[in-house]
Parts: structure tokens; C-alpha cells; sequence
């Protein structure tokens, strides 16, 4: 069988102050044709397919309209977990129903410890859980963090293996190297504890979410598969995409997927960036965290900007602001003659008779609310 390996979709997150709900959707269709294009036989999906426990309307209608198109318009048996940003009661509702549809849906610990098999492979679906949920369905009060706890889990889920078949296990937490000494502590990213994995070797392949970057480990077993979209200044560089395992031999293929909207970080001077000729179309149209090299005092500098790059998610200098000639105030002057002292000396210039009307409205308004007379 060919199996394609996704998480962390994160549907409904927003890039600062960017909906990214068009680039979701975009990227999704590209992976429903690499799913087409490759003839996949199911698709996997490791946890994080909301942003946040509680999604809004528009989130929710996303997902389960994703989940239709793949499950029950293209009949893909889906094989999806819930992850730690997801909320397991929600997104678990109506899960009593979906295995009719070959939609295979695991939100709590228990559910993991009955394979799904399909053709010559058994896959264990294991969610994103907390160490208590392991102390009570084992009885166990020495579970005190996810990596004791998995050890336990891991042990259990081998023996319910068919020794005729090949084993998937599908889950969303952080690996951590392969053994920790007793005077290590345990890396946490995320707020989830490291599972070693020596855990995760009785499976033929191990395929995880949580972690944005595929190449977050090198395992020959053990693969995230990497979030579908670039969700941070630090994944600038991370290439995209889902895997496809072929489980005869066990190999994984990588397939990157190409944004609607690149992410990118740029640096150099207010004046270059300023030329909308110096970039192309793909370049002015990308999410943009740019940094100044300029040391001088720019006014209106994130307007400006804008006007190249609509999409500047950060804005940052390369050195501090430096002012020409140290300034002076009078500190003896009223408000507004205060205020407009101070725009002349950080700007180079006046204020505009419109920016002094909102000003003496604005020192108006405060002046009623300190008096009382809001």
C-alpha cells in the first residue's frame, strides 16, 4: 500500500494579524492532487488539525469539509489522531459513526490499543494524551510524565501486534534522542516531555506530528512529517509537504507542496525596500519579516513599506535609531505645543492641521475622563 503521512494543519491559525484561511485551503487542494497523483490507498494524519481547542465557526466548517472531501467524496480510508492544540472531546464527536466511512478517528488513550488493520499493516492510532490519562487506564501512579508513561503504552500496544503483519504507529509528541543518563532532564518543547525513542522500535514506522520541522530527526524509522504551511519567522527555510510510505518496503518519499503565499525574511535599507522594480511579484506578494539596516529615524516607515509589501508580518533594525543632535524639551509647555516639539524632533516635520485636530480631541477626551465626566 502507498500511504500518505500529514499533520499539524492547523486550521483557523493566523500569521499575526493574517487569516490565513485562503493559503489552508490552497494548500490542502495541492495535497489532495499529490494524493491523486500518487495513487495513495489512505492518509494519515498525526494531530493538529485545529489551532486551538476551541476553533471557531469558520475553522470547524474547514476541517469537517476537508475530512468530506478526502473520506467521502474521494473515498480515502483516513487514519487521523487528535494533537495537543486540539480539543479530543470536540473533535471526537461523532466518531461512533465514522468507521462505516473507513475514517478512523482516535482521540483518547484507551482507543489506541485496538489496531486498525488495513490490508497487510495493523495501525495504532495513539492520541496526544497527559500522563494522567496512562496512571488511570493502568492503574499505575509511578506514570508521572509522558516519557514514563509511553514506555508503559508502548509495551502494551506490542502485544496486540500480528506478528503476519507490518506495524504503523501513528502519534504527537516530541522524540527525543535515544537514551537519557539519570542526571539529564528532559527536554520539553511545546509543553510536552521527551519519549526516547528506544520506545518506538518494535514498529516498522512511526510516523508523528507535533513537530513543524520534517527534519526535526533523523531516524530511520521514525518521521514527522513537518506542519503544511510555514507558521513562523523561524520555519523560513523549512521546505513543505507531506510523505508517502510504501508499505512493502517501508520507504518514505517526501513531496513538498508550494504555498499560495510564500514566507520569507528580508534584509537591507528603507530605500531598496521601497522600490516596488527591486522585487518580484511573488517576492511584493510573500508573508514579509524584513529587517532595516537604516540607523536614521523613518517616518510612516511600516505605511511606506506596506505599500510594496502588503503582507509585512514583522518589522525589525538591524541597529538602534539613532537621532542626529540629542533633543530638548521645554518642559514647561502645554500639551498640544508639547506633543507637536516632540513629533518635530522625532520626525523631521510638522504635524498636519488633520493630525492636530485628532490630537486635541484626544487630549480632550483624556482630560474629561480624569475629571470624571466620561
Amino acid at each position: 500500500m502507498r500511504i500518505m503521512h500529514t499533520a499539524d494543519w492547523h486550521i483557523g491559525k493566523r500569521l499575526n494579524a493574517f487569516d490565513l484561511q485562503d493559503d489552508q485551503e490552497a494548500v490542502f487542494e495541492r495535497l489532495v492532487k499529490v494524493a491523486q497523483d500518487q495513487q495513495v490507498d489512505a492518509i494519515m494524519i498525526a494531530g493538529d488539525l485545529y489551532d486551538r481547542a476551541l476553533p471557531n465557526e469558520t475553522a470547524v466548517t474547514m476541517v469537517n469539509g476537508m475530512l468530506h472531501r478526502l473520506n467521502r467524496e474521494l473515498g480515502y480510508p483516513l487514519l487521523v489522531i487528535s494533537g495537543n492544540h486540539d480539543s479530543a472531546v470536540r473533535l471526537g464527536t461523532g466518531r461512533e459513526w465514522y468507521d462505516a466511512t473507513q475514517l478512523y478517528l482516535n482521540t483518547e488513550l484507551a482507543q489506541a490499543f485496538t489496531p486498525v488493520e488495513l490490508g497487510d499493516v495493523q495501525f495504532f492510532l495513539l492520541p496526544y494524551f497527559e500522563p494522567v490519562a496512562a496512571r488511570l487506564y493502568f492503574h499505575d501512579d509511578s506514570l508521572t510524565n509522558i516519557n514514563k508513561a509511553m514506555h508503559r503504552v508502548a509495551a502494551a500496544l506490542e502485544e496486540k501486534f500480528d506478528p503476519a503483519k507490518k506495524h504503523v504507529l501513528i502519534a504527537h509528541f516530541f522524540a527525543a534522542g535515544s537514551k537519557h543518563s539519570e542526571s539529564e532532564t528532559l527536554v520539553n518543547v511545546g509543553g510536552l516531555d521527551a519519549v526516547s525513542v528506544d520506545d518506538l522500535q518494535a514498529f516498522d514506522y512511526v510516523a508523528l506530528g507535533h513537530l513543524h520541522n520534517r527534519k526535526a530527526l533523523n531516524e530511520p524509522k521514525v518521521q514527522y512529517s513537518g506542519s503544511l504551511l510555514k507558521y513562523s519567522v523561524s520555519e523560513v527555510t523549512q521546505e513543505k509537504g507531506v510523505y508517502i510510505l510504501d508499505t512493502d518496503t517501508m520507504n518514505r518519499q517526501f513531496v513538498s507542496l508550494a504555498p499560495l503565499h510564500e514566507l520569507q525574511q528580508l534584509t537591507g535599507s528603507f530605500k531598496e525596500f521601497s522600490d516596488p522594480d527591486h522585487f518580484s511579484a511573488a517576492e511584493r506578494d510573500a508573508y514579509t519579516a524584513i529587517s532595516l539596516t537604516d540607523v536614521e529615524v523613518i517616518p510612516n516607515v511600516m505605511a511606506s513599506l506596506r505599500q510594496v509589501f502588503p503582507r509585512i508580518i514583522e518589522l525589525k533594525r538591524e541597529q538602534h535609531v539613532q537621532l542626529e543632535t540629542a533633543t530638548q524639551t521645554n518642559v514647561k509647555l502645554g500639551p498640544m505645543p508639547l506633543l507637536a516639539d516632540f513629533y518635530q524632533q522625532v520626525t523631521g516635520s510638522d504635524l498636519t492641521p488633520e493630525q492636530e485636530t485628532w490630537a486635541k480631541a484626544a487630549l480632550a477626551e483624556a482630560s474629561r475622563s480624569e475629571l470624571g465626566q466620561e
